[in-house]
């Protein structure tokens, strides 16, 4: 107990010094908690996707639709059990700030292929029978306070004009990481708008959802139905869920290796921030050392003293950072929900904080806990000051 109080009190006798290394720590594991979750959910998406679900698109880009007549043909394809189809949307809310996710699609088959957007059976009838309706995710909804029966306006960049829609429902996910910051209506209102407006872009499907019986079927269908339109006017790329995808995700995986690297760069800067404050802490306390071992300490004890300092300040930083976390993941969620709709910061990032913070105060403590155990008593004493 004496020695602990010894600790305590060692650590923040330069009361300054000490809160500013702890304020250090703090942030720097505030910043690696954060890079680390962003990282881990820039593969969030990979990682939710169905393995029993396929997207085929244009084999040459997604940027170019495909006939919708397709669907008919992939549904007798064998293993496949629904088929979906949609198109993003790209629609404006009010102006670009408001940037969210929004896609036409066929309701029905879609709500059934994605059982994570859940919504009460009387919203969810509301949607399919309303040509007009609309379903928006909870947060998405929360950020606009919008409410069921509000009447919605998108100013359409890819498909001009100004769609009104009525919102009948508001879906909440099925499980923490589910997007919910998504907004989706009826395809049947976009084609027959394209009909009367731009009828050569009526039609047509950017991509089709399928549903296979069984994920051991997923790279046999995906073939049969690359097969199936191979040499016509308009081929299909199909591939798993995950795989499409993966395949946004490795667009910016040097983007995300860079943010890993910047994750770790931190940390070693504050380590060294905090050596050099243990390693100022250890000169300035030589005479003390050496009087300590004239008393009776050991070098032990005098090592225990000192490594304790610099796990004291280093694990109060840390366990100040992992606070500040949480409220700074909120605001992210909350704030810049649209890039950042799901948030959530794991246990494994926790623990990574502490494991980092540690290591900043065992690095830290090294050689200050080495100069004060090995410390002459004649040459300590011969210091001043």
């Amino acid at each position: 107990m004496f020695i602990l109080k010894l600790i305590i009190r060692n650590a923040f006798r330069h009361k300054l010094r000490s809160i500013l290394t702890v304020v250090g720590v703090a942030i720097a594991i505030l910043a690696f908690g954060l890079l680390r979750t962003l990282v881990g959910l820039w593969y969030l998406g990979v990682e939710s996707s169905s393995a029993t679900r396929l997207v085929t698109r244009n084999s040459i880009s997604l940027v170019f639709p495909l006939p919708i007549s397709y669907k008919d043909r992939i549904r007798q394809i064998p293993g496949v059990k629904e088929v979906s189809w949609g198109n993003w949307f790209g629609g404006i809310y009010i102006n670009e700030k408001n940037f969210f996710a929004n896609f036409a699609v066929e309701p029905k088959s879609y709500l059934e292929l994605y059982p994570e957007f859940v919504l009460p059976p009387a919203e969810r009838d509301a949607f399919i029978l309303d040509r007009k309706g609309a379903v928006a995710g909870r947060k998405l909804a929360a950020k606009y306070g919008w409410r069921i029966g509000d009447s919605i306006v998108l100013r359409g960049t890819i498909f001009p004009g100004q769609w009104q829609f009525a919102l009948r429902g508001i879906y909440r996910g099925a499980q923490k990481s589910t997007d919910e910051t998504q907004f989706f209506f009826h395809w049947d209102y976009l084609n027959e708008t394209m009909k009367k407006t731009v009828p050569r872009r009526a039609d047509q499907a950017g991509f089709y959802m399928i549903g296979v019986t069984n994920p051991d079927l997923a790279a046999e269908a995906s073939q049969a139905i690359d097969k199936t339109f191979k040499n016509s006017l308009a081929e299909t790329l199909t591939e798993t869920e995950r795989a499409f995808q993966m395949g946004f995700v490795s667009m910016t995986e040097a983007i995300m290796i860079a943010i890993q690297i910047v994750s770790y760069v931190v940390i070693v800067i504050i380590m060294v921030v905090a050596a050099n404050t243990m390693a100022m802490t250890a000169r300035e306390r030589i005479a003390e050392y050496a009087t300590m071992k004239t008393l009776g300490f050991g070098g032990g004890h005098i090592a225990g003293v000192v490594f304790g300092e610099s796990m004291t300040i280093a694990m109060t930083g840390g366990v100040l950072g992992v606070l500040l976390t949480f409220p700074a993941a909120h605001w992210i969620e909350t704030e810049l929900s649209q890039f950042f709709p799901v948030f959530h910061i794991k246990p494994l990032t926790i623990y990574l904080d502490l494991a980092a913070a540690a290591t900043v105060g065992t690095v830290a403590g090294i050689f200050p806990t080495w100069r004060g155990a090995t410390i002459r008593i004649a040459e300590g004493l011969r210091r001043i000051g």
